[in-house]
């Protein structure tokens, strides 16, 4: 079967760009996205952290031609707005409430500000300690991020608890890339989604796309994409939608799917 010719390459961060051991990007696949940009292909993030979390692209952010944020709820490119999908104000209030009873950390991202709700270890231990992530101290309060519209929310809950509670959330999708929480947005957004608004406004063909991915919140992407690309050290459920699983995000994985689709 022929190939398609890969003309925009989209890339999930944490464990797919970004090492969960180092914390950066490896030197090799900085390399094969220059490489990929030389050969006249673009290069798209499509991630699950909201634009004020995406701290650890600095390596190749001038190869960035555009952004799927939170899981697919707001998606730019070169300084222009593509789509933004609020989640349900009533959604929204369901979620607190069950924090508020269940006692659990809840991360409330709104269109200019962030809240984390209740932060707890494992919080701490997962946005601060692993993801290495540094913007927290910028967050409002809860009243505060209530009177923007709200793009996503990760509630640290067990598998069990999000499927109780998404039956309550009439409105959202659930994308889980972490055994302790999940992400939480509106049902019109999900990655997948956001390859097809980022593809019919940047006028060129799903069909000449290529994804990369590790966690279950790539699903959606990684099934629609050309050629889906699971990492070595994705879940499962990934494994399974993928046209090709390359090696780790630690042992070049991006680089040996580039290269063994021609794109490099």
């Amino acid at each position: 079967m022929k190939q398609p010719k890969i003309k925009a390459l989209f890339f999930d961060i944490d464990g797919t760009l970004v090492s969960f051991k180092t914390h950066k990007i490896p030197a090799s696949t900085t390399e094969a996205l220059e490489r990929a940009k030389e050969n006249g292909v673009e290069i798209y993030i499509s991630t699950g952290r909201p634009t004020p979390l995406i701290t650890v692209l600095g390596d190749i952010e001038h190869l960035i031609d555009g952004y799927i944020t939170s899981n697919g709820a707001y998606c730019f490119a070169h300084n222009e707005d593509i789509c933004l999908h609020a989640i349900p104000a009533n959604d929204v209030e369901t979620m607190v409430d069950e924090a508020t009873r269940q006692h659990f950390s809840c991360v409330l991202v709104g269109t200019k500000n962030l809240c984390i709700y209740q932060p707890d270890e494992k919080f701490r231990r997962i946005f601060v300690d692993m993801l290495q992530v540094k913007a927290f101290e910028q967050g409002v309060a809860i009243d505060e991020i209530l009177k923007e519209p709200i793009l996503q929310m990760s509630p640290f809950i067990t598998p069990q608890q999000e499927e109780t509670l998404m039956q309550k959330l009439t409105g959202c999708l659930s994308g889980r890339w972490h055994p302790e929480f999940t992400d939480v947005t509106s049902r019109w957004a999900d990655k997948g989604q956001g390859l097809h608004a980022m593809a019919r406004h940047l006028d060129f063909s799903v069909e000449e796309t290529m994804a990369f991915g590790d966690g279950g919140n790539d699903i959606s992407i990684i099934g629609q994409a050309a050629v889906g690309v699971a990492m070595g050290n994705s879940v499962p459920e990934l494994k399974k939608v993928a046209d090709y699983v390359t090696t780790s995000v630690d042992e070049d994985g991006v680089k040996n799917a580039l290269e063994r689709y021609g794109v490099i």
